[in-house]
This record gives C-alpha cells, structure tokens and sequence, in this order.
C-alpha cells in the first residue's frame, strides 16, 4: 500500500490517498481543494480512483469533488453518511464562510459497520457524530490506521460549536470507537500531524482516559 497527504485549502485541509499498489486502485479520502491538483498526483502514480469517501461535508472537505470528478475520465462513487447530506446540498456550509462551492456529484450513503474496499485491503466505516450528525470514520485494521476527519487531532478533538455539533456526542463517539481501538493504530486526522490511539488516550486532554 501506498498513502499520500495533499494539505490544501484556505484552512490547511489534509486530503488523503490510499492506494493498493498491487491492483493500483485508489480512494481519495475528504478532497478538500484544488480537485486537479489532487487528480494530477493520483494519475502521477499511475493509479486509478476508484471511490471517493467522506468522512463529513464541512466546505473544507469536500470543495475539490466538482473539479476532481471533471478531471477524470469516469465519475466515481462518492461516499458520505446520509445525516451529512442536508449539509452537502448546501455546499458544506461555505456561504457562513464566504465561500462559494459546487459540491460535486450526489454521494451514495455510508452506515456504521460499513465494509469498504480498495484493491485487497479493506476499511471499516464507524460513525462518530459529534462534530456533525453524519460524520464517519475509516479504520483498516490490516494496516493499522485511521482515518478520523474532524473528532480527533494530535492532542485535540473537532469543535462542536457549528451546526449540528455535540460535546456530549462527540466525546461519546472518541470513547467508543477510537479509544476501543489498538493503541498502536496510527491516526490520520483532518488537519494537523499524524498521532495514535495510545498517544491520545494518554495525551488528550480533551477526552481522558478514565474520566
């Protein structure tokens, strides 16, 4: 396998590729911005996107969908739970942010539990609300890591001052479905460094351990 981090955007998004380099299928993971900048990288490693996943629809997630999906020969599935769709009709908030974004093709839904493939590996769909109502994450357990858009960063959590976000539903969905994981699982988050699961369990101090 193969992952690579575009941060794009007006407020620094990560953009993550995974690719299978055994079938050379790939999944573009929150395409943030700049749709033909993050096409260029996958055709640059003689990928193929197969699917797109988002782990919710915050404008800075999924403002370079329209222009990725141009840029391609054939317009992949996009994936996002359906408690997220009345904010993807809305162009991910933008307008509140003076922005304006098309919010590309209509996703097809994500639910908790949910199997998810790309080339021989595969992912688990969690839903984690808190942030948003329809957020989700992506755990491999074959290679150990996690894809957490906005409920967790190194030594911080997503906020949960904008619509739809939660305290209670949030540190509820960190303890459950992050803390429950192998401390060795690394976490790839929505902005900022990578961490892991042991570090935040031990660091946060957001969401303790025990508390």
């Amino acid at each position: 396998m193969k992952l690579k981090t575009l941060t794009l955007g007006p407020v620094q998004t990560n953009t993550y590729i995974f690719a299978d380099t055994d079938s050379n299928e790939a999944v573009v993971i929150d395409p943030s911005w700049e749709g033909e900048k993050i096409a260029r990288a996958v055709e640059n490693e003689g990928w193929q996107i197969k699917e797109v996943w988002l782990t919710h629809a915050h404008f800075d997630h999924i403002g370079g969908i329209a222009e990725l999906v141009s840029a391609l020969p054939k317009t992949p599935p996009v994936y996002l739970h359906a408690d997220d769709y009345d904010l993807w009709k809305d162009g991910g908030g933008a307008k509140s942010f003076g922005f304006s974004i098309d919010p590309g093709p209509e996703p097809e839904s994500l639910s908790d539990g949910q199997l998810l493939s790309i080339g021989n590996y595969t992912f688990e769909v969690r839903h984690t609300p808190g942030h948003r109502p329809g957020h989700s994450v992506f755990y491999c357990a074959q290679e150990g890591i996690l894809f957490s858009g906005d409920l967790i960063f190194y030594r911080s959590v997503g906020r949960t001052d904008l619509p739809g976000g939660d305290w209670a539903t949030l540190e509820k969905s960190i303890r459950e479905q992050i803390y429950t994981l192998p401390d060795e699982t690394v976490i790839f988050s929505g902005h900022g460094d990578s961490t892991s699961v042991g570090d935040e369990k031990n660091g946060n101090h957001f969401v303790k351990v025990g508390l």
